[in-house]
């Protein structure tokens, strides 16, 4: 695709949405309450706060810079900034792991559709939410369509265009996300005995902290940020000149830590109140959120707006998925952009059917103790991410440059700029922390 018939977005707010719809999804919604819930609360919220501002921040400055000077995908980015050295294997690295990302993010994503349909139909006190959550997953048929719907919806936004099919998306969804958030946040902090979940989210215990919440403080404000996968060099891709960089990360990074301290807000309270445990780990929106719900007054109501809301959640992050492998297909390759998005979805829906399986007929598969959808999602969120984050911004301090990138981002004036600061961190913090959470979470994996 030539640049001159490249889109742009059409207006700042539809790319701030955009970007942050990108990074908020089920690693706000799902992820973080759950790791802060495993790792202190309070303590935890503050680490997290640390590394989004220190590592998150910088990063999202340097790939939203990537895609502007170059508005070009992951791949033909680093092509265009480093021609004679194979920088674009990052940018392939980037691409791939979108499309693996994908493939399981949709099979959750079709769990949370389920569960719409589930809470409307009402949650029943007493009932055994864990085997309810089993039999969902373990089954076959039920699984597929949704994942199927899932990935049709996914599709359908991306064929549509970045202005027609994803600003439009998300300047709707975007909002009703927050809306249900905040109705949800009001009714746990107004529950009775709401109080001691709101202490433990908000009272340090700094002597909880070891060395492996710093490290899930590190990874959560990465992740969380859709940072390392090309995603946000992409959608910088559709900036125009004129398009401030250092603003707009700010508000996208501000957005999507607010969307996650107000989904902790949802929760804690709520989980407190009921008298159920804040370190549930992965099943606490499954299993325990239900029972929370099936005991709260109105709780088929709430129960039905909780898992609406991660249902938009997880689609705002999966159309910028799928749009990093799209970009990559219709500027390398010339393709319809239409074409694209349902050739790529179609492999990514039948390479997301094995994770889906490893729950029923694929349940003996298994990695390092791992199933099929966790092994993903380990290999992808625990080398993969970080590896392409390291190697972004290493190529930003040294193969491009930090002064030369310093100058694109701080081409267009705004109310934050970036120079020395952003370049120590760049070149000598951000890899090392990224590192040393890589090869902590490779080894302890392995280890253990």
């Amino acid at each position: 695709m030539d640049n001159l018939q490249r889109e742009n977005w059409t207006s700042r707010l539809g790319f701030i949405l955009a970007a942050a719809g990108s990074a908020v999804g089920l690693g706000n919604i799902w992820r973080f309450p759950y790791v802060a819930g495993t790792n202190g609360g309070a303590a935890f919220l503050v680490l997290y706060l640390i590394a989004i501002v220190l590592i998150g921040y910088p990063v999202m400055v340097t790939e939203m810079t990537i895609g502007r000077k170059t508005q070009k995908n992951p791949v033909g980015a680093f092509k265009s900034l480093a021609p004679d050295a194979p920088w674009w294997l990052v940018g392939a690295l980037g691409v791939f792991t979108g499309f693996v990302i994908l493939s399981f993010y949709s099979v959750v994503g079709g769990w949370s559709m389920a569960y719409v349909v589930k809470a409307a139909n009402g949650f029943i006190a007493g009932t055994d939410f864990g085997e309810v959550f089993v039999g969902h997953i373990s089954g076959v048929g039920e699984p597929l369509l949704w994942h199927a719907t899932f990935m049709f919806l996914t599709i359908t936004i991306i064929g549509s265009g970045v202005v027609k099919g994803i600003q439009k998306a998300v300047e709707v969804l975007m909002p009703i996300l927050f809306v249900l958030l905040l109705i949800l946040v009001f009714r746990a902090i107004t529950l009775p005995g709401a109080g001691e979940g709101l202490a433990f989210y908000l009272t340090p215990d700094f002597s909880q902290i070891t060395g492996q919440t710093f490290l899930e403080a590190i990874g959560q404000s990465f992740f969380t940020l859709s940072l390392g996968m090309g995603a946000i060099i992409t959608y910088g891709s559709y900036l125009s000149d004129d398009d401030n960089i250092n603003d707009n990360a700010a508000y996208v990074a501000g957005f999507d830590t607010l969307i996650a301290i107000l989904a902790g807000f949802a929760i804690f309270p709520a989980v407190f109140a009921l008298g159920f445990s804040p370190d549930a780990g992965p099943g606490l929106v499954f299993t325990i959120l239900p029972a929370v719900f099936a005991e709260m007054p109105l709780g088929t109501i709430f129960g039905f707006l909780f898992f609406l809301l991660l249902t938009i959640s997880a689609i705002t992050s999966a159309i910028s998925l799928l749009e990093v492998v799209v970009a990559y297909v219709v500027d390398e390759h010339q393709w319809n952009r239409k074409k694209a998005a349902w050739l790529a979805g179609i492999i990514i829906f039948i390479v997301g059917i094995p994770p889906l399986l490893g729950y029923s007929t694929l349940a003996e598969v298994n990695f390092l103790g791992m199933d099929i959808l966790d092994t993903y999602d380990w290999i992808s969120g625990n080398i993969f991410l970080p590896l392409g984050g390291l190697l972004t911004a290493v190529f930003a301090g040294y193969a491009w440059g930090a002064r030369e990138t310093v100058e694109e981002a701080n081409k267009v004036k705004g109310a934050i700029s970036v120079g020395a600061i952003y370049s120590f961190l760049i070149k000598y913090l951000v890899p090392i922390a990224i590192f040393i959470v890589l090869v902590t979470g490779v080894w302890e994996t392995i280890a253990g």
